[in-house]
């Protein structure tokens, strides 16, 4: 599968049907802790990207509840959207009330994209965050229903050529706020896995444009590994 925007690497999709949202989340639940239980294990820390929107809030929501070593936790974000640190719009602020703020995880190791800086400013300030980061642990992702996935959106630079940055200004975002910063797809696909959670009625016209190979953002993010999709098992009308 090929973005329109630029030549891209194949993407290799694993698609895991789900009998509903609760049940869904559930099993992103225990692929974290799986996956955090081999980083530790293997390199001393869990390194982990965190999206937004609803479906990863609740997933969020239960993992305040269980019992892990976050000590070793380092958490990044996928994309952020140019709003004051406090806007409940945030990514980081979603995943603070829903999650971080919960549990004892070294503040230093939750690196945010600071994002009231403006798009350019951001983008700039966490390529730097980033610079020496080697391949993330795993990546969270949503697919929004023209099949963005975190800020990168169909017309907009994907970030998937050769020498891409790690980060990427967003303006004229279609969808509201218009300035972003997200992680590049290249940046994205530099990871041991990438773990789609997919929920919602609105989705179904570009899952199936997903499944049909047709070029959109989503379809940019190509891991070695190849990528897991979660996905509400009624919104899937092949499988």
């Amino acid at each position: 599968m090929k973005t329109s925007e630029q030549p891209a690497l194949l993407q290799w999709c694993r698609w895991h049907p789900q009998a509903d949202r609760q049940a869904l989340q559930q099993i992103a639940v225990a692929w974290i802790l799986a996956a955090a239980g081999t980083g530790i294990a293997a390199r001393g820390q869990f390194r982990l990207v965190l999206a937004g929107g609803e479906t990863p809030r609740g997933v969020y929501q239960q993992l305040r509840l269980v019992a892990a070593d976050w000590s070793a936790w380092q958490l990044y974000f996928g994309d952020e959207r140019c709003l004051p640190p406090d806007d409940a719009a945030r990514n980081s602020r979603i995943a603070a009330e829903a999650w971080l703020d919960h549990v004892p995880i070294p503040p230093a190791q939750i690196h945010v994209i600071p994002a009231e800086l403006g798009a350019r400013r951001a983008a700039e300030a966490y390529a730097g965050t980033l610079r020496g980061i080697g391949d993330f642990d795993l990546v969270l992702l949503g697919l929004g229903e023209d099949g963005h996935t975190a800020s990168l959106f169909p017309g907009h630079d994907l970030g998937t050529a050769p020498g891409s940055p790690d980060t990427l200004a967003v303006s004229g975002a279609p969808k509201a706020p218009s300035e972003r910063v997200s992680l590049s797809a290249q940046r994205l696909s530099r990871a041991r896995q990438v773990l789609f959670l997919v929920s919602g009625e609105g989705k179904r016209a570009a899952l199936a444009d997903w499944r049909k190979g047709r070029a959109m953002p989503a379809s940019s993010i190509a891991p070695a590994a190849g990528v897991d999709v979660l996905v509400e098992a009624n919104y899937l009308s092949d499988l």
